[in-house]
C-alpha cells in the first residue's frame, strides 16, 4: 500500500494528512504553529503517523503547502496553497467551481476549472480584514471567545454598522458599538456582515461559479457563512471532512498524483 502526505503549514496553524493510494484518509491533525515551520512540520508527520499506525518510511511522497512549504526538509516537493486548496476541495465535491479560502492573516477566492485546475484566483493578503486574525482581535475587544461567535451572531436581531475594513479602525467601531450599549450578538453580527462584504468583493473579481464552498478555520463558523450565503445569493456546499485540512488534503492528493506520474 502507498502512502501520501500532505503539509500545510499556515501563518497561525498547522495541518498534516495521510492519503492512501485507495483515496482513504488515514488521520490528520491541526495544531497551533511553533516559531519554526520546520519544527511545526515535524509535529504534524510524527502526529498523523502515531495516530495511524504508520512510520515515516512508509510515505511515498509528501507535499508540502502553506506559508512555511519551503522550510520543510523532509518533504518531496512543495506546491502553492491556491493549488493545494483548489485540490483538496475538488476531491471532496468533484461539482465545486469557486472556493473561498479563509485563513489566519490573508484570504482567498479560487475559480476551479472542471479538471481541477485553478481558473484565476484573488488574495487578501496586504491585511487582516476578513481573515481569522481578524475575527480574533474583535474577539478580543468583546471579550467572548471566537468559538463562542457563531451562535451569538444567530442571536442578533440587528447587525451593528461595522463599516472600517481596517482591523484597527474596526476595533474602534466595535467599542463605540458597546459604548452607545448594542448587544454584543447584533456587533458580533455586524463583523461577519464586514467580513462577509470584504469576501464578496473577491468573489466579483473571480467571478462566483456555483458549486461554491469555504475552506479555512473559519469556515466552522456557521454564523459568518450563513450571512455570506445570505449575501452572496447562492448556496455554500460545506464540506464533509474539516475545511481546515482542505489545503493538506490537496496536497497528499497532488503527492499521489506526482508518484504516479514518476512511477509510470
Amino acid at each position: 500500500m502507498a502512502i501520501f502526505a500532505g503539509v500545510d503549514i499556515g501563518s497561525t496553524t498547522g495541518k498534516a494528512l495521510l492519503l492512501d493510494d485507495q483515496d482513504k484518509i488515514l488521520a490528520s491533525t491541526i495544531m497551533e504553529v511553533t516559531t519554526r515551520p520546520e519544527k511545526t512540520a515535524r509535529i504534524c508527520i510524527d502526529n498523523v503517523l502515531e495516530k495511524s499506525g504508520m512510520k515515516e518510511a512508509d510515505i511515498s511522497f509528501m507535499v508540502g503547502t502553506g506559508y512555511g512549504r519551503v522550510k520543510i526538509p523532509f518533504a518531496s516537493d512543495n506546491i502553492s496553497e491556491i493549488t493545494c486548496h483548489a485540490t483538496g476541495a475538488k476531491w471532496l465535491h468533484p461539482s465545486v467551481k469557486t472556493v473561498v479560502d479563509i485563513g489566519g492573516q490573508d484570504c482567498k477566492v479560487i475559480g476551479v476549472r472542471d479538471d481541477g485546475k485553478v481558473r484565476e484566483f484573488v488574495m487578501n493578503d496586504k491585511c487582516a480584514a476578513g481573515t481569522g486574525r481578524f475575527l480574533d482581535a474583535q474577539a478580543r475587544v468583546l471579550n467572548v471567545g471566537i468559538d463562542d461567535f457563531s451562535e451569538l451572531s444567530k442571536k442578533a436581531d440587528s447587525p451593528a454598522l461595522i463599516s472600517a475594513q481596517c482591523s484597527v479602525f474596526a476595533e474602534s467601531e466595535v467599542i463605540t458599538q458597546l459604548n452607545e450599549g448594542n448587544s454584543i450578538p447584533n456587533i458580533v453580527a455586524g463583523i461577519h456582515v464586514a467580513i462577509a462584504s470584504r469576501l464578496i468583493s473577491l468573489l466579483k473579481r473571480v467571478g462566483i461559479e456555483e458549486d461554491l464552498t469555504v475552506s479555512g478555520g473559519c469556515a466552522k463558523n456557521e454564523g459568518l457563512i450563513k450571512i455570506l450565503q445570505d449575501k452572496v445569493g447562492v448556496n455554500i456546499v460545506h464540506m464533509r471532512e474539516d475545511p481546515q485540512i482542505v489545503g493538506a488534503l490537496g496536497a497528499a492528493v497532488l503527492a499521489r498524483q506526482k508518484w504516479e506520474k514518476k512511477a509510470a
